[in-house]
């Protein structure tokens, strides 16, 4: 996988909890695993991984939390048509990790929770702004608006 393809199966990995009926429901199982490139991972493994990405992400956990995942990586140089190329040898946790670090390199505060605390899922805030705050302006957005509106209609009665 790529560095691109890594961070969407992580942004996908945070939004294998979501909310449907008001309850939590989990979403990460083997299929979705093969689905994502990690064929091999034991899915409770992969939900332990998940679940301390998430508290990082919303801030609730310290990323120290994810540096066991980084314990195996090796990057290697070699030269190739007369340039340096680097190999990476990663596991699937760790590349989630990696995918993390690099966008909170790359794009920090984009990757955040959604803004309605009724939700569980997370967004990646590609705005030219930054001031994304819903994981779904069809979903989340539009309930929080109409939530917003209808408490401001019923303070003026």
């Amino acid at each position: 996988m790529s560095g691109a393809e890594d961070q969407a199966a992580l942004v996908d990995l945070l939004n294998t909890t979501p909310v449907v009926d008001g309850r939590r429901t989990e979403s990460l199982d083997g299929a979705w695993l093969r689905d994502h490139g990690a064929p091999g991972e034991r899915v409770a493994a992969a939900r332990v991984l998940r679940d301390a990405l998430q508290a990082v992400v919303r801030g609730e956990s310290s990323a120290d939390i994810l540096s066991g995942y980084l314990r195996d990586v090796v990057r290697t140089p070699s030269i190739a048509d007369g340039s340096v190329i680097w190999r990476l040898d990663a596991g699937w946790a760790a590349r989630m990790v990696l995918a993390w670090g690099e966008l909170q390199a790359s794009m920090p505060g984009r990757l955040r929770p959604c803004a309605n605390d009724e939700c569980r899922l997370f967004l990646l805030d590609r705005s030219r702004a930054g001031t994304g705050r819903w994981c779904s302006m069809s979903g989340c957005g539009n309930r929080m608006k109409a939530r917003r509106h209808y408490d401001r209609s019923a303070r003026k009665s």
